[in-house]
């Protein structure tokens, strides 16, 4: 039988996911819109897939974004002060590339992935033989500094509770211009759907293989379906930072939205050991 609390964060995924279908559809007709006028103008658009978040935690709720239905642990609805720091001088790279980078690591060997924020060092454990296509991409795009001065744009605290990253835009519709294929779905650590705190994933459009750059951290198991890739996992140092961004809250008071938390990675590494 379905308790009332299993109803409810049922209720609460559909309403999530179908609220990430109407943005993605949304982002679409602008998307048409905006090359049509570009055409008109003779205007070049460089533009991107959107990658962003709200495929990822679509899937979510379908877990369209990977933090679709966070608890109210993360008490969404006070604003707690900003325990983070200020952003290193510099600016986001919006460089884009026409295809995936051709694979450069060892799958045999151990990566991890640093994020060094404004809020604290995230450490992240990679998975180069489980995810070597999404690895090999962050390594590149690491190199190139990609990540770096960008502003992880989106906390959710109510039915999934991640926080997710990647977009130089910070608009949640930015990526690198190349799509990557999904990967290790099938990890063990993914139970009755349920991607375990600690866990970091790519986010998508709610398409299969429709990543690029953006990714969520989850800081609190989060039922979702297994189509988001998880190609790492966090330190314990890294969950201490996680949750006391999740802490702040977020700036809708709804669930979902930009972080309370000044969130910005100043420098993203990728290290072989």
């Amino acid at each position: 039988m379905v308790s009332q609390e299993q109803r409810r964060r049922q209720l609460a995924r559909e309403k999530f996911l179908r609220q990430q279908q109407r943005r993605t559809a949304a982002r679409r007709k602008a998307r048409v819109r905006n090359s049509v006028i570009a055409s008109v103008l003779g205007v070049v658009l460089v533009g991107s897939l959107a990658l962003y978040t709200t495929g990822v935690l679509k899937d979510d709720d379908d877990k369209t974004n990977a933090s679709a239905e966070v608890t109210p642990s993360a008490s969404a609805t006070s604003k707690a002060p900003d325990p983070c720091d200020k952003a290193a001088s510099g600016k986001a790279k919006t460089a884009t590339w026409k295809k995936e980078p051709a694979m450069s690591i060892d799958k045999s060997a151990k990566y991890t992935l640093k994020l060094a924020t404004t809020c604290g060092e995230i450490d992240v454990a990679m998975k180069a033989s489980a995810a070597p296509h999404t690895v090999n991409s962050f390594d590149f795009l690491a190199g190139k500094g990609y990540f770096d001065h960008t502003k992880c744009h989106r906390l959710t605290t109510s039915g999934i509770y991640v926080l997710q990253c990647g977009d130089p835009t910070g608009s949640g519709s930015g990526g690198p211009g190349y799509t990557i294929p999904d990967e290790n779905l099938k990890d063990k650590s993914l139970k009755d759907n349920v991607y375990p705190a600690g866990t970091v994933a790519m986010a998508n459009t709610g398409q299969a293989h429709s990543g690029g750059s953006q990714f969520f951290l989850v800081y609190q198991d989060s039922q979702l379906p297994p189509s988001y890739t998880p190609f790492g996992t966090v330190s314990d140092a890294g969950m201490k930072v996680l949750k006391k961004i999740a802490a702040a809250g977020e700036s809708t008071g709804a669930g979902d939205g930009a972080p309370n938390a000044t969130v910005v990675i100043n420098k993203a590494t990728v290290t072989k050991s």
